[in-house]
């Protein structure tokens, strides 16, 4: 599945001189990972070509300097190719609806998508990872060499994908890496942070979907999209396909207290007693409230990364692109929660209530 391991990276096949402004085409940027790619890959000077739904061009997209959006459908290669012609590398920042069956049904086909167009490119193609490959019972260290043991839903399907990227590259007209990483965490809603931990800061109470002692990976995610401008800075040295591991945060449930504790104390919302109110996410009730919300089903079948302790080691990647970016927990913590409306209460919030 990755490159051989025994040295830091495989030899790179010759790749033309890079032109003044390099430019990356980004799929699905008007998502969380998107997005945060998009503004890294400006920041650093990439022209940014932003892929969103022809529908999202209706409605505002923000103004940011070095980004061209492009209102295009994933699946049209032709009006892709003619309005990203000469992006040197693609992220693809896609992802189907939380359910199993959109898992199964659209996973492939749009990273087919993003294949084709990188192919006639003849460009790179950068696919955000996770731990979901490692399955339950995974080792509490995992590395890129670690064995795959997914044993069904979106672990199979992400087995898959990285297979299909292999194959993709073996004929010699593209170029891929996947970067692992752990639960997202900031640029927007839509995560365990929101949606379980801290939907009711406001009440003052908490509700951790673990053990209180498990540590497991979070991925701020302006940390991970720099990472992915400097690994594309520097993808010459890897292989045709590769895989890397972002570390980021490795933290049990007591950091996030001190920071949830923090902000909730700054804006009067600890209870009387002076100390957050924390309970348990209840699973059983999930996987019964599951039975008629798909989604809520998928999110009980992923329980064990939720009980069994495990990291990312990132030993390839510093030897690539040097330290990871790294913003302290506390100060990421933080404007990961100030990004929220954590006041709001949408259907699935009440659900896992």
């Amino acid at each position: 599945m990755t490159a051989p391991l025994n040295t830091p990276f495989a030899p790179a096949a010759p790749q033309a001189a890079p032109a003044a402004q390099p430019t990356v085409l980004i799929l699905g940027a008007r998502g969380r990972l998107g997005l945060a790619a998009a503004r890294a890959f400006a920041q650093a000077g990439w022209q940014v070509l932003a892929q969103v739904r022809p529908a999202a061009g209706g409605h505002a997209l923000p103004a940011m300097g070095g980004v061209w959006w492009m209102p295009v459908a994933v699946h049209d290669t032709a009006e892709l190719l003619r309005q990203a012609r000469g992006a040197q590398v693609v992220v693809h920042a896609i992802s189907p609806a939380y359910t199993d069956k959109a898992w199964r049904l659209e996973a492939l086909g749009l990273l087919d998508a993003a294949i084709d167009v990188t192919q006639q490119l003849g460009a790179t193609l950068m696919l955000p990872g996770n731990v979901y490959n490692f399955g339950e019972g995974m080792p509490a260290v995992l590395r890129e060499d670690t064995p795959q043991a997914a044993a069904g839903g979106k672990g199979l399907v992400r087995v898959a994908m990285e297979q299909r990227l292999t194959a993709a590259t073996l004929g010699g007209r593209m170029r891929a890496v996947v970067v692992r990483a752990g639960d997202f965490f900031g640029s927007g809603a839509s995560g365990w942070l929101d949606q379980s931990i801290a939907k009711d800061l406001h009440r003052g109470r908490v509700t951790w979907p673990g053990p209180l002692n498990v540590a497991t990976p979070w991925a701020y995610l302006p940390d991970l999209a720099a990472t992915l401008v400097r690994v594309a800075d520097e993808r010459h040295r890897l292989a045709a396909f590769d895989c890397l591991h972002f570390q980021g945060h490795t933290v049990s449930a007591q950091p996030w207290l001190h920071s949830l504790s923090t902000l909730a104390a700054e804006r009067g919302w600890l209870p009387d007693a002076g100390t957050l109110r924390v309970k348990r996410l209840n699973w059983t009730l999930l996987r019964v409230a599951g039975v008629f919300m798909p989604m809520l089903a998928s999110l009980a079948a992923m329980r064990y990364l939720r009980h069994e302790p495990h990291r990312l080691d990132n030993t390839r990647l510093r030897a690539l692109i040097g330290e990871e970016p790294h913003t302290p927990f506390d100060q990421a913590a933080r404007q990961a929660l100030n990004d929220l409306a954590l006041g709001a209460a949408p259907a699935l919030r009440a659900a896992l209530a």
